[in-house]
């Protein structure tokens, strides 16, 4: 085991042979593949919801977490590049007030400033290419 989450599922993927038969499909099964997965993300989701105690909770979440990174692997994205585009836009958020989003718990609210530019990755999209 480490603390690097993306390699983890890379060497279990690997293990299982689960990239090199991804890697095999045309379009349409790729968007099948895609379809299970985010059928299997809500199936986790559902788990969180319907969670009876911390441990419930907890695995839930890293469920969530294994079969997210492990489909960004599985469709050749690198998850690492994705990651921080996404936190260099979110980082360039400034605290303030969403008015189309309620915020009951008062919790610090990220807004996008004047000029501000989300993430792309356009260059790092790998199998998606083949389904959008």
């Amino acid at each position: 085991m480490s603390r690097n989450w993306v390699m983890d599922i890379e060497i279990m993927h690997t293990k299982y042979g689960v990239n090199n038969k991804v890697k095999e499909f045309d379009a349409n099964k790729l968007a099948a593949f895609l379809e299970f997965r985010i059928n299997f993300l809500k199936e986790e989701l559902t788990e969180l919801q319907n969670a009876q105690s911390g441990d419930d909770a907890v695995d839930a979440l890293i469920d969530l977490c294994v079969v997210a990174i492990g489909t960004l692997d599985s469709m050749g994205v690198d998850a690492y590049k994705a990651w921080e585009a996404v936190l260099t836009a979110n980082l360039a958020k400034e605290v303030g007030i969403k008015a189309t989003r309620p915020n009951p718990l008062g919790l610090p609210d990220l807004i996008k400033p004047e000029g501000w530019k989300s993430p792309s990755h356009a260059d790092n999209i790998g199998l998606f290419a083949k389904i959008f």
